[in-house]
C-alpha cells in the first residue's frame, strides 16, 4: 500500500495523465488505507492529501476520516468515466477500475464496456468482454451483434445470431433483427433470417419490416420489398423512407414519385430524410415542377434549416443548371459544413463554370474549412476544364501528401481523368498503376482517356487487360468507352463481339450503349446494321437521332439525313444544337448549300443560338462548294469572334480550290489565334506545293520547325482475322512488307494499262518524278489496301481507316483498284466515308 501511494504521488506530477481517473485511483486507495497499519502510512497521508487537492473539482479539500482519507458516502461517477474514455488505453484502465470496484458484475455495466470497445474499433476486446458476462440477457446479445455490424464484421454478426438461437432461456426480440439483416452478405442469408422473423412473429414490427425492405432492395429484389411494404398493417416514416431508398437504389425513379403520391393520399408528411432522398430523383427525371413543389413544402414546414436538406436542394438545382437558385439556397444557410461547400463548388464545376467554382473553393478556405476527398474530386475537374496544368500538379501533390491516392479509389480516378482530359495520358496511366485497388471506374477512365486522346488501339488493349480481371464486371461506362474506341480505329470485329456480350447482359436497349453501337456500325460502313439498331433503341430524345443523321452525313447520304430529320419532327422529338451540327455537316459533305442555309436559319425557331461549331459548318459548306468569297464574307459578318476552327475550315477550302491569295490571308488570321496547331501549317504548305511555289513551302515548314512543331504522321489501319494492322507512309517494318510492295507494283502496272496517270501535285516534296511515283505508291492507304488484298479471299470487301484526309491521287488509284480486283473498298478518312466499287466512288469526287 505504501508503494502504491508513492506511485500515485509520482504519477500525479506527470503531464497528460487523465485527472479524472487519477482522482478515482486516490479514492480507491482511501478505501484500502484504513486496513493498513504502521507509521509509514500515517506520515504519508498529509502528502497524499496535498496532491489529491489538485484533482478534486468538487471540494477544496478531501474529507478525511479518523483513519485518514475517504468518505464512504462518495460514489464514483462512472458515466463521466465512460464518456471520457476516448482511447483503448483509457478504456482498459476503466475496465480495471470496474473490476476493482466490483461494478463489473452488473450486466448493464459489462454491456457498456462491450459497446465502448466496439466504438473504439477493438472488436476482439469487445468480444472478450462479452464472453466474460456470466448471465447474458438479450440486451447483451443484441449489443454484441450490433458491435460486429458497426465494425464491418458481418460474418461474425451472423454467427453470433445463430449462437443466440441455441440459448434456450434467451429469445431474440425486434431489436435483434435490424442489424442481423444488415449483416447478410447473400440473399440466401437474408431469406433464412426472414424465416426466423416470421417464426418468432416479428414480421410486421415496423423496425424489422423496414430492415427487410432494405435487405431485399440491396439484393435488387425490389418487387419482394414492395410486396412486404404493401402488406404492412402499419407504416411509420422509416418504412416509407426504406421503400423510397430501395426504389432509388434499383433505378426505379418513376416509382418513387408514385410512392410520394401514396404518402400524400394517406396523409403522411415528408420528413427531412424523405426530402433529401426524393430531390435527386426529380433531377434524374428532369421533373423541375415536382422539385419546385418539394422546395415549397420544405419552406412551409421549416425544413430548410436542416443542413442536409439544404445541401440536397443545392445539388438538385445544380443538376437542372439553375445555378442562381443553388447559390441562393447556399447563401441563406445559417450553418454550412464541408458538404455544403462541396455542393456549391460541384454545382459550378459540373455546369462548366470552373472560374466561379474555383472562387468558392478560395472562399471555403478563408472560412477555415479544410478540403476533403470530394473537394479534391471537384478541383481535379476544375483544373481539367481550365486546361490548367500547373494547378493539376498542385491537386495531385496535395492528394499524394495526404495519402488519399492509396486510401480512396474515387480520388485516384478523378486525378486520372484530370490528366486524360489535359492530354497528359502518360501521367494518367502512371496514376492508374499507383491505384492499389482498382474498380470498374478506374478501368473505364483509362479506356476513355486513351480513346479521347486518339489512342484507340491502346484503349482496346486496356479493355483486354480488364477482361482478364475476373472480379471486375464491365458496366455502361465500359461499353460506351470501348465502343467509341472501336469506332475510332474501325475495329468492327471487336465491336461485334461486344455487341454479342451486350445482348447477353440485356444492355442493348440502354439509350447510351445502343447509341454507341449505332455509331460503331455507322463509322465502320455498316449503315444497314446501324439503321436496324436505331429502330430498336428508345428514340424519345435527340441523342440516337443525332448519331444516325451524322452517320448518313459522313457517308455522303445528305438527302437521307434530311429525311431522318423530318421523321424526327414527325414524332415530336425536339432537336438540339448537336442535331443541327450533324445536319449542317451532312449538307456540307453532299454539297446541299441551299438546304444548309435553311437549317442554319431554322435553329432560331427552336431557340438555339448558333455556336462557333455551327458557324464552322457553314464556312465548310460554302467553302467546299467553291463559294470562297461568300464564305470569307460570312466569317467577317459573324457576331462571334472567329476561332481557329472557323479559319481552319476556310483554309481547307482554299487548299481544295487552290486559292493561294485568300489562303495566305486566312492563314495570317489563323496563326494569330492558334499558332501551335501543326495541321494548319501543313494546309498552307500544301496550297503552295499544289501550285509549285516551293519557296513558300520551305518558308512555312521552317516556321513550323522554329516553333517546335512536327507534322502528325499519316496512318491507315485495317482489321484482318481479329487483328488491327496499322500502316504508316513508307512503312518497311511489316512482316509481309515484300509481298505488299510486290502486289502494289502489279496493281500499278494494271492501273496504268487502264489509263491511270499519277498526279504528282499531291507529292509535297521537290524531287524527281520517279521518286514522286514511289512516294505516292507507298502512301499508308495503298499499303493497307494491298495488305487487305493479299490477306483476304478474292472479291471480298476491304475496309480501311485513315487518320488524315485521303489524298486525291490515292482516291483516283483506289477507283482503279476496285475495278481491277472486283472488290468493294470502303475508306474512312478524317472527314467522311468513300465507297469504291466498279471504278466509282460514292462521294462523286466531291469531298
Amino acid at each position: 500500500m505504501f508503494r502504491l501511494m508513492i506511485l500515485l504521488v509520482k504519477v500525479s506530477d506527470c503531464s497528460g495523465f487523465c485527472p479524472l481517473l487519477l482522482k478515482r485511483a486516490f479514492i480507491l486507495v482511501s478505501r484500502l488505507a484504513p486496513t493498513c497499519k504502521g507509521r509509514h502510512i500515517s506520515k504519508f497521508l498529509p502528502l497524499l492529501r496535498q496532491h489529491y487537492r489538485l484533482f478534486s473539482a468538487a471540494t477544496s479539500a478531501l474529507p478525511f476520516s479518523s483513519y485518514g482519507l475517504y468518505n464512504q458516502h462518495e460514489e464514483i461517477d462512472f458515466n463521466s468515466l465512460f464518456d471520457s474514455s476516448s482511447t483503448t488505453c483509457l478504456a482498459k484502465r476503466l475496465h480495471a477500475l470496474l473490476v476493482v470496484s466490483g461494478k463489473i458484475q452488473s450486466n448493464f455495466i459489462s454491456v457498456r464496456l462491450v459497446n465502448l470497445y466496439a466504438n473504439l474499433g477493438d472488436i476482439l476486446l469487445s468480444r472478450g468482454m462479452f464472453n466474460q458476462i456470466p448471465q447474458k440477457d438479450i440486451y447483451a446479445w443484441n449489443s454484441m451483434i450490433s458491435a460486429y455490424v458497426r465494425t464491418g464484421h458481418f460474418c461474425e454478426a451472423i454467427d453470433c445470431f445463430y449462437q443466440l438461437l441455441l440459448v434456450a432461456r434467451v429469445r431474440a426480440d425486434f431489436y435483434t433483427f435490424p442489424p442481423v439483416l444488415k449483416a447478410c452478405k447473400t440473399l440466401m442469408d437474408g431469406k433464412k433470417i426472414h424465416c426466423w422473423v416470421v417464426k418468432l412473429g416479428f414480421q410486421w414490427d415496423v423496425f424489422v419490416a423496414a430492415s427487410l425492405i432494405h435487405m431485399y432492395s440491396r439484393f435488387s429484389f425490389v418487387s419482394i420489398a414492395r410486396r412486404l411494404f404493401d402488406k404492412m398493417p402499419f407504416r411509420d416514416m422509416g418504412s416509407w423512407n426504406a421503400m423510397i431508398s430501395g426504389l432509388i437504389q434499383n433505378g426505379n425513379a418513376a416509382q418513387v414519385l408514385d410512392i410520394l403520391d401514396e404518402m400524400r393520399l394517406e396523409g403522411i408528411k415528408m420528413d427531412s430524410i424523405t426530402v433529401a432522398s426524393i430531390l435527386p430523383v426529380c433531377a434524374q427525371l428532369g421533373d423541375i415542377s415536382t422539385a419546385t413543389l418539394i422546395h415549397l413544402y420544405v419552406i412551409k414546414h421549416g425544413l430548410e434549416f436542416e443542413l442536409f436538406v439544404s445541401n440536397a436542394l443545392i445539388n438538385m438545382y445544380a443538376k437542372f443548371g439553375n445555378l442562381g437558385n443553388a447559390q441562393k439556397v447556399f447563401q441563406q444557410m445559417f450553418l454550412r459544413d464541408v458538404v455544403s461547400w462541396n455542393s456549391i463548388i460541384a454545382a459550378y464545376e459540373q455546369n462548366d463554370d470552373p472560374v466561379t467554382a474555383q472562387w468558392f473553393f478560395v472562399k471555403m478556405q478563408l472560412n477555415g474549412l479544410q478540403p476533403d476527398l470530394l473537394t479534391l474530386v471537384s478541383l481535379a475537374s476544375i483544373a481539367a476544364q481550365s486546361k490548367d496544368y500547373k494547378n493539376s500538379r498542385s491537386v495531385h501533390g496535395f492528394v499524394m501528401r495526404r495519402g488519399w491516392l492509396m486510401e480512396a479509389v474515387v480520388i485516384g480516378n478523378a486525378v486520372m481523368d484530370m490528366y486524360a482530359k489535359l492530354g497528359v495520358i502518360d501521367s494518367a496511366h502512371k496514376v492508374f498503376e499507383l491505384i492499389t485497388v482498382k474498380d470498374v471506374i478506374s478501368w473505364n477512365t483509362l479506356i476513355s482517356g486513351f480513346a479521347q486522346n486518339g489512342l484507340a488501339s491502346e484503349a482496346i488493349e486496356v479493355y483486354r487487360m480488364m477482361e482478364e480481371c475476373r472480379e471486375i464486371k464491365p458496366n455502361q461506362g465500359t461499353w460506351v468507352g470501348i465502343l467509341a474506341a472501336c469506332a475510332h480505329v474501325g475495329a468492327l470485329e471487336q465491336g461485334m463481339r461486344i455487341h454479342g456480350q451486350l445482348i447477353k447482359t440485356n444492355l442493348l436497349l440502354d439509350v447510351f450503349v445502343g447509341t454507341c453501337l449505332i455509331d460503331l456500325y455507322g463509322k465502320c460502313g455498316r449503315l444497314v446494321n446501324a439503321m436496324s439498331l436505331f429502330y430498336q433503341v428508345p428514340r424519345d430524345n435527340s441523342v440516337p437521332w443525332n448519331v444516325i443523321i451524322s452517320c448518313h452525313g459522313i457517308h455522303g447520304h445528305g438527302e437521307k439525313a434530311l429525311k431522318l430529320f423530318r421523321e424526327m419532327q414527325d414524332v415530336e422529338v425536339k432537336p438540339d444544337h448537336v442535331t443541327f451540327i450533324s445536319l449542317l455537316s451532312a449538307c456540307s459533305h453532299s454539297g446541299l448549300v441551299d438546304e444548309g442555309k435553311w437549317f442554319f436559319n431554322l435553329m432560331h425557331e427552336y431557340g438555339i443560338k448558333p455556336s462557333l461549331k455551327h458557324y464552322g459548318c457553314m464556312v465548310d459548306l460554302l467553302g467546299r462548294a467553291g463559294f470562297l468569297e461568300m464564305a470569307y464574307d460570312f466569317v467577317k459578318d459573324m457576331p462571334l469572334q472567329p476561332d481557329a476552327s472557323i479559319w481552319g475550315a476556310l483554309l481547307g477550302a482554299c487548299r481544295i480550290h487552290g486559292n493561294v491569295e485568300l489562303g495566305k490571308l486566312v492563314s495570317d488570321r489563323l496563326f494569330e489565334v492558334d499558332s501551335e496547331n501543326v495541321g494548319y501549317y501543313v494546309l498552307l504548305s500544301n496550297i503552295y506545293a499544289n501550285v509549285g511555289k516551293w519557296e513558300g513551302v520551305d518558308k512555312v515548314r521552317s516556321l513550323a520547325r522554329e516553333r517546335g512543331l512536327r507534322k502528325t504522321p499519316g496512318w491507315s489501319s485495317i482489321e484482318v482475322s481479329h487483328r488491327v494492322d496499322v500502316f504508316y507512309t513508307g512503312n518497311q517494318s511489316h512482316p509481309k512488307c515484300e509481298e505488299i510492295y510486290a502486289e502494289l507494283r502489279i496493281l500499278t502496272a494494271k492501273m496504268k494499262s487502264l489509263g491511270y496517270i499519277p498526279d504528282y501535285s499531291f507529292v509535297l516534296q521537290d524531287v524527281e518524278d520517279d521518286e514522286k511515283e514511289h512516294i505516292l505508291t507507298s502512301h499508308s492507304e495503298r499499303l493497307a489496301i494491298a495488305f487487305g488484298i493479299i490477306s483476304t479471299p478474292p472479291k471480298s470487301p476491304i475496309q480501311i481507316f485513315k487518320n488524315l484526309r485521303v489524298c486525291g491521287d490515292c482516291h483516283n488509284a483506289t477507283k482503279f483498284i476496285s475495278r481491277i480486283t472486283e472488290r468493294e473498298i470502303i475508306v474512312r478518312d478524317s472527314k467522311r466515308f468513300h465507297h469504291f466499287k466498279n471504278g466509282i466512288c460514292s462521294c462523286g469526287d466531291y469531298w
